[in-house]
């Protein structure tokens, strides 16, 4: 069975920062989990590299820091890769 993104997110998030899997939930945020701005956004772009897209600069659901936030972000950005992939599928054929 295929895991959900929330724990995809949370898999990556736990080896990344080495953190009890069972610690997190979606309204932990990484500051909470002791990671560092730096680590931070190291997390973040393992998180990109796992799933194979790229985040806004400026992403709002970020902004608030919480794994939920950051699984919303994901789940948008694959939306929006489907969507391109799509266009794109349709416009060659």
């Amino acid at each position: 069975m295929e895991q959900s993104i929330a724990d995809q997110v949370f898999d990556v998030v736990a080896k990344h920062g080495d953190i009890d899997r069972t610690q997190l939930t979606s309204e932990s945020t990484l500051k909470d989990l002791g990671l560092d701005s730096l680590e931070a956004i190291e997390t973040l772009f393992d998180v990109e590299e796992h799933f194979n897209i790229s985040f806004p600069n400026q992403d709002p659901n970020l902004d608030d820091g919480s794994l939920g936030g950051l699984i919303s972000s994901v789940e948008a950005a694959l939306a929006l890769k489907a969507g391109t992939a799509s266009t794109a599928a349709a416009t060659a054929g």
